[in-house]
């Protein structure tokens, strides 16, 4: 089974930057979909950045144009560069694996998640 690690959440203030790292314990970059996701208490989980296979990226509106998703594939991470940081950011944030047509009786995979908290 392959395994997603976050790492990066943190405290940061208004207008400042992180970088989330989500670990992969197997190449799956050719055929899985990497996206990164965000949920606040009580609320459903939200796309924020998806890299696909091919390797075309978007973006939720809210984040376009702060935020970058990119993929190493040496180390087999997957980076969630995000700028200029509100409150509205403030979430945990989780990795996503999304199998393709490529990849046979695949499921879903999910990391646990890291905190992101913007002060204001």
């Amino acid at each position: 089974q392959v395994q997603l690690v976050e790492s990066g959440g943190g405290l940061v203030q208004l207008g400042g930057s992180l970088r989330l790292s989500c670990v992969v314990s197997s190449n799956i970059f050719g055929i899985f979909d990497m996206g990164w996701y965000r949920q606040t208490p009580g609320k459903q989980r939200e796309l924020v950045a998806r890299v696909t296979a091919h390797g075309d990226r978007n973006y939720a509106e809210s984040v376009e144009g702060r935020f970058t998703i990119s993929r190493d594939f040496d180390k087999i991470t997957v980076y969630l560069q995000m700028e200029a940081l509100t409150p509205e950011d403030t979430a945990i944030y989780y990795c996503n694996a999304e199998p393709t047509s490529l990849a046979s009786n695949a499921r879903p995979l999910w990391g646990l998640g890291t905190q992101v908290t913007v002060s204001s």
